[in-house]
């Protein structure tokens, strides 16, 4: 019982940080300042995926015409990601990124 309050606790010191993951390369602020906290922790790594998923798209970018379709596809769904990321931080859930949050299960720090 007492390692629920530290979690219920945990979850409402550090639901803007959590959020703040989310948003591009700032996901490295909670990524290296909260190492104790399982719940930045969870959303941080979740974020640093979406950077990479960021820097991919632009790379692919480079190719003419498909590479732009992409870019532009790529970037509503991360757009779309990261909103949905930074509402659930915000709500004390641990929401799981579609199709991309089981990479983010195998970071560590």
């Amino acid at each position: 019982m007492a390692k629920t309050k530290e979690t219920n606790k945990d979850v409402e010191d550090n639901k803007v940080l959590a959020a703040i993951s989310y948003i591009f390369i700032l996901c490295l602020i909670p990524l290296l300042t909260k190492k104790d906290s399982p719940y930045v922790q969870f959303h941080a790594k979740q974020g640093l995926i979406l950077v990479v998923c960021w820097f991919i798209i632009w790379v692919v970018m480079i190719i003419p015409v498909l590479g732009w379709l992409v870019n532009f596809i790529g970037t509503i769904l991360l757009v779309i990601l990261s909103i949905m990321g930074i509402i659930n931080a915000l709500a004390g859930k641990k929401w799981e990124l579609p199709y991309l949050g089981k990479y983010a299960e195998k970071i560590n720090f």
